[in-house]
C-alpha cells in the first residue's frame, strides 16, 4: 500500500488490527469456558490454533466488509496493509510472553499463512456479510467445527455455540470501526426495509430514535458473592410464538444465558467492573 493510502486508512487498519487480536483472545477464553473437560487438558499449541482459527475467519470478514467502506482499487493493498498491522499488533501482545526478542518474520510469516487458508477455505462462500443467509450460516459451521475439532470436542453444541457467537458477533464491531473512520454508512438489511416502507407509507418509516421494542432481554444480577443471570422476553412477543418456536428459543437463549452469564461471572468483581457493583446488574 502506498504511502497517501497508508495515511487515509491508518486509522481503520489500526483500530481494526486492535479489534481482531483481542477478540480472538477474547473468543479462545470463552471457547475454554464452553468445554471445562477438554480445556483442562488442551495444550499450548491447540490454544494457538484456535487463536489462528479466529483471526482466519476475522480476515474473511473485514475483507467482505471492506467492498462497502474502501474504494475497488484500493481493497487488494489495504487487506495486504491489514495483515501487517495485525501482525505488528500480535506481537506487540505476545511480546510480554515471549520477550521483545521475538521473531517479527516468523510472526509476520504465521499470518501470511493464516490469511492464505483463510481464502482458500472460506473465499468459495457466496453471500452478502450485512444479511443473514443460509450460505452464511454455512460458513460459521464449518468455522465452528473446525474450533470444536482442534478443541478435542467435535460435536460438543457448547464449543459450537460459543465459536459461533464470537465470530459472528465481530460482524457489528468490525462495522462500527469502518463507518466510525471512513465516514460510511453500511446498506443493510434495516436500511432496506425502511426504505420500502416509506415507499408504501408505511408508519414504521418514521420511527424515532426510542420507539423500538425490546423483545429479548438478558441480565445479570450480583448478590453478595454470587451472580445470577436470567433472560426474559416480552409478553407480547411470547403469547405470539407457536410452541414449537417457543421451545427453541429458549434452548437457544439457556445457551445464550449460559455463555453470557459465565463472561460475567468472571469479570464481575474485577477492579474495572467496579462501579457496575453499584448497580447490581449490566
Amino acid at each position: 500500500m502506498g504511502t497517501s493510502q497508508q495515511g487515509a486508512f491508518s486509522d481503520v487498519l489500526r483500530d481494526l488490527a486492535s479489534l481482531m487480536v483481542s477478540v480472538a483472545g477474547e473468543s479462545v477464553s470463552m471457547i475454554k469456558r464452553s468445554a471445562p473437560e477438554q480445556a483442562a487438558a488442551l495444550k499450548r499449541q491447540q490454544e494457538w490454533e484456535i487463536y489462528l482459527e479466529f483471526l482466519q475467519v476475522m480476515f474473511n470478514l473485514a475483507d467482505r466488509l471492506a467492498a462497502f467502506y474502501i474504494p475497488v482499487r484500493e481493497q487488494p493493498p489495504f487487506m495486504d496493509e491489514l495483515e501487517a498491522v495485525v501482525g505488528r499488533h500480535l506481537k506487540a501482545a505476545l511480546d510480554p510472553t515471549l520477550g521483545s526478542n521475538s521473531d517479527e518474520m516468523a510472526m509476520a510469516l504465521t499470518i501470511g499463512k493464516a490469511v492464505s487458508e483463510s481464502r482458500a477455505r472460506y473465499e468459495r462462500f457466496r453471500f452478502t456479510v450485512t444479511e443473514n443467509s443460509p450460505v452464511k450460516d454455512e460458513l460459521f459451521k464449518l468455522f465452528a467445527e473446525r474450533v470444536a475439532g482442534v478443541m478435542g470436542a467435535p460435536g460438543n453444541g457448547m464449543v459450537l455455540s460459543a465459536a459461533t457467537l464470537c465470530a459472528s458477533a465481530v460482524i457489528p464491531a468490525m462495522k462500527a470501526v469502518f463507518e466510525k473512520q471512513t465516514g460510511v454508512q453500511t446498506p443493510g438489511q434495516r436500511s432496506v426495509e425502511q426504505a420500502t416502507a416509506s415507499k408504501a407509507g408505511d408508519p414504521a418509516s418514521t420511527r424515532t430514535a426510542g420507539s423500538e421494542i425490546k423483545l429479548v432481554s438478558v441480565m445479570s444480577a450480583v448478590e453478595g458473592d454470587e451472580v445470577e443471570t436470567r433472560w426474559g422476553l416480552h409478553p407480547r412477543f411470547r403469547r405470539d410464538l407457536k410452541p414449537e418456536e417457543a421451545k427453541e428459543l429458549s434452548r437457544l437463549m439457556d445457551r445464550v444465558t449460559r455463555i453470557l452469564g459465565e463472561r460475567y461471572a468472571a469479570v464481575a468483581f474485577t477492579e474495572d467492573w467496579a462501579i457496575w457493583r453499584h448497580t447490581g446488574n449490566a
